[in-house]
């Protein structure tokens, strides 16, 4: 049977934090109302103790939005704590995640605490939590690098104080698929049925994605990312990839998420108008090339039977359909569709010599040609011979 894997949304919180990707209120709103039409299972809202400005969008969106599930950052530390307490108090379903870093060299070097002192402050962190909600995640940042004998004495005793989640990120996207599939493996051995395991994979060794789909495989059950794979640094494992991965290769992966597909694209089109930046064209899944096809030998196939060239069907992510860019890598199959989509029906004679004229253009051109220059290369480059008379009679 398949199971279920949580989707914890942070784009309004880590995404929100890189560059260029910064939010206000009324936008965080904007994007949270398309979040939860996607049917993300947690949306982290914000790190109340930042700012004013997160401050008041984790209380926004926990108003706006009361059958949400709605978490809020904080620091193992009690004002942290009892500031995300205080954002989340009008939301009815409020998670606390609260987190410290565990590995040695940043216990060392950016903490200068011992193990046993991160270890107290995460457990009194989780229980002061526990006081305000019933619901607390505990995150153990720069968990991939974290000696596993300590991630696991860690995990135990916060879960032993009242957490019900425990991620473990790859904060610096250090770690590799197959070792953190085995990390994730050992740590959701050691805490069985008491917590669910989560993880919160980075993106610098463009592995995000598949370090997410490994840690599923080795038990977790809830994955933490963003739209567009927005975030620090690289950024984070991208939602839109990570659910179609799911999706897609069910065949494999026995697991399914709530996500509502169709409204990938969308979400993904509001975030670019709310940022500075979109997503790279050929970015998976939302990219604007991601079901576009220009080589001839592809689109043949693509029009004679779609699935040739497609594993997805655009539309149930949200894009209407694939589309053909007609550049020089195009053949006569493509060409001749796109003029009968144009009203033409050409014959083998006509389209050899639309072809020709098509190649010579389009051998000089970067990008595909416009259905408006293909009409024109129809009439051979010149005027319609309506047009050509019109012009000779107002000038008799």
């Amino acid at each position: 049977m398949s199971e279920r894997v949580y989707i914890f949304d942070t784009t309004l919180r880590d995404g929100e934090q890189s560059p260029g990707c910064s939010m206000d209120t009324p936008e965080k709103l904007m994007m949270a109302h398309k979040l939860v039409e996607l049917g993300v299972d947690i949306l982290e809202a914000g790190f109340p103790i930042a700012s004013e400005g997160d401050f008041e969008a984790v209380d926004a969106v926990s108003r706006e939005f009361p059958w949400a599930q709605v978490a809020g950052l904080a620091r193992c530390c009690t004002l942290d704590v009892e500031r995300c307490a205080k954002a989340l108090a009008r939301a009815k379903r409020p998670r606390i995640h609260t987190f410290i870093a565990t590995s040695d060299i940043h216990l060392k070097y950016k903490l200068k605490k011992s193990r046993q002192q991160a270890l107290d402050e995460a457990v009194a962190a989780v229980e002061l939590a526990r006081r305000y909600v019933d619901d607390v995640e505990f995150s153990a940042e720069d968990g991939a690098r974290t000696d596993i004998d300590y991630l696991i004495e860690i995990s135990r005793a916060v879960v032993a104080a009242g957490a019900r989640t425990v991620n473990i990120p790859d904060t610096v996207g250090y770690s590799i698929p197959s070792e953190f599939g085995v990390l994730i493996g050992k740590v959701v051995e050691a805490l069985g049925d008491t917590a669910v395991v989560s993880i919160h994979c980075h993106d610098d060794l463009g592995l995000a994605v598949a370090n997410s789909i490994a840690a599923v495989q080795g038990g977790a059950r809830q994955v933490e990312c963003t739209i567009n794979g927005i975030g620090e640094r690289a950024g984070n494992a991208s939602l839109e990839e990570v659910v179609m991965v799911l999706k897609t290769r069910a065949d494999i992966f026995p697991y399914h998420t709530c996500i509502h597909t169709e409204h990938l694209y969308s979400a993904s089109e509001l975030l670019a108008h709310l940022i500075t930046f979109g997503p790279q064209p050929n970015k998976a899944i939302v990219g604007r090339n991601a079901f576009a096809h220009e080589a001839g030998i592809h689109q043949d196939g693509y029009l004679k039977e779609k699935t040739t060239y497609e594993i997805i069907d655009p539309r149930s992510v949200g894009v209407p359909e694939g589309k053909l860019v007609l550049g020089k890598h195009s053949g006569r199959h493509a060409l001749s569709q796109r003029c009968k989509d144009l009203g033409h029906d050409l014959s083998r004679e006509e389209l050899d010599a639309l072809y020709n004229r098509f190649l010579a253009v389009a051998d000089h051109r970067k990008k595909g040609l416009m259905d408006e220059e293909i009409i024109e290369l129809l009439h051979g480059g010149r005027k319609p011979a309506e047009a050509e008379q019109a012009e000779e009679a107002a000038a008799d």
